[in-house]
């Protein structure tokens, strides 16, 4: 159950911000943000504020923020339709209503011969009864369809995605990723706060039985002075040095209860995801220092490096250096978390920034469908100085769509083949 609800928790979390700094740069650019949502499939929650449906819906794979203009709107007025029509204090249309007209008995009925909802916001017709005199009202720019009795607010072209520049709409889309890193980077700056800043030190912690260290006569709480005479400060430095050199002797130059020992070690030649690592069997002690500026370096410092780490998987992956069973689904993520759950709140916190970063990154790789997708159409008009038409995005977007959710139905066959493995 604690898995379940740290999964709810942790997923909510990690969509509600990226969907967020979409919403937010939407209304500030003064877009009509239909829909933000979180999840897929049919409503379990809703409620509308300041012209926006909030809802959370059934199926935990994502969210989105629905905008006018992004997708086709429904309701198309055409000529000889007949529509009913109330009306504001000032006079303005301000509902416009398509059928079960008999339920409003104060509407007033015509048949439309005209309709400009985009730019001058106008309905001309006649009105049923009154056929010779030709009308012409003004509607409100919030003004809202009834259909079915559901209202719909109509978007006027200035509220429209398509009405902005082209800073306004990229921002739009990249702020969603935006806002993902920033919250790993607070996740990280929380964690520094709480347990304070990990010291890169060259310090064994463990030393595994029977492994080269040890037959080398190499010991906990030995300090790593010199690695093949070259000065080294922090356990990183080793690492990397001893991984770059399987099988051959590496000489060390240790500090132990306060004398030097040198000691002769050869790696043990290990395969990595097909890659022929060293390693010589020890952990390296972890120690924890509270410093408020350093904490907050350590927000950017570990955001960087975890984006780092996982571009340079995403392009392995792109180039084949890693396989596509490596990829885990939200079967995957979920099984991943209970296994993090069990060793602590703070390693779940470094796990829910990571995923932050990951969310991020996987959302501006420029595939159709996602952000990065979008913001390479946007990229496209800004250089050519008109848009790609519509119907030609639409149709990337929609075979895009389509091959990411047959990635994800990949994705989580192997991850249910791996549970049962």
């Amino acid at each position: 159950m604690n898995t379940v609800i740290a999964f709810i928790l942790m997923f909510g979390l990690l969509v509600f911000v990226h969907e967020w700094g979409h919403l937010i740069f939407a209304k500030r650019a003064g877009m009509l943000a239909r829909e933000f949502a979180i999840g897929f499939g049919p409503k379990i929650f809703s409620f509308v504020r300041n012209e926006t449906l909030y809802t959370i819906r059934l199926i935990p794979a994502g969210g989105y923020v629905r905008v006018a203009g992004d997708d086709p709107e429904i309701i198309e007025i055409k000529p000889g339709h007949h529509i009913g029509l109330e009306f504001n204090e000032s006079g303005k249309v301000d509902k416009i209503i398509v059928n079960n007209k008999d339920k409003y008995p104060n509407a007033r009925v015509i048949e439309v011969e005209r309709v400009d909802l985009d730019h001058e916001l106008v309905i001309e017709g006649y009105e049923i009864g009154l056929e010779e005199e030709k009308m012409s009202f003004e509607v409100d720019e919030k003004a809202f369809f009834i259909m079915d009795e559901r209202k719909t607010q109509i978007a006027p072209y200035n509220r429209q995605f398509a009405s902005k520049t082209v800073g306004q709409r990229a921002m739009q889309l990249f702020a969603g990723p935006l806002m993902n890193f920033l919250l790993a980077i607070v996740i990280f700056i929380i964690l520094g706060f709480i347990q304070g800043v990990p010291i890169d030190q060259a310090v064994i912690g463990e030393v595994q039985p029977d492994s080269p260290a040890a037959e080398a006569g190499m010991k906990a709480n030995d300090e790593i002075l010199l690695v093949d005479n070259n000065k080294v400060e922090k356990f990183s430095d080793v690492s990397s040095y001893i991984m770059d050199r399987p099988n051959e002797q590496i000489e060390f130059e240790v500090l132990r209860d306060g004398n030097k020992e040198i000691l002769d070690i050869v790696p043990k030649k290990v395969d990595a995801e097909g890659t022929d690592i060293g390693q010589i069997g020890v952990l390296f002690e972890v120690a924890y220092e509270k410093s408020f500026f350093k904490t907050f370096k350590y927000g950017f410092t570990q955001t960087f490096d975890t984006t780092k780490m996982i571009v340079t998987n995403l392009a392995m992956l792109i180039t084949g250096q890693l396989s596509l069973d490596m990829l885990s689904g939200p079967v995957g993520i979920y099984d991943a978390t209970d296994q993090i759950v069990k060793t602590g709140f703070m390693n779940f916190l470094m796990w829910t920034a990571m995923l932050s970063v990951n969310l991020g990154i996987i959302n501006l790789v420029p595939l159709p469908a996602l952000d990065g997708g979008r913001l390479l159409f946007v990229g496209i008009e800004a250089i050519r100085g008109k848009p790609v038409s519509a119907q030609k995005e639409g149709f990337v977007h929609f075979i895009g769509f389509a091959l990411l959710i047959l990635l994800m139905l990949v994705v989580t066959w192997n991850d249910i083949q791996r549970l049962f493995m």
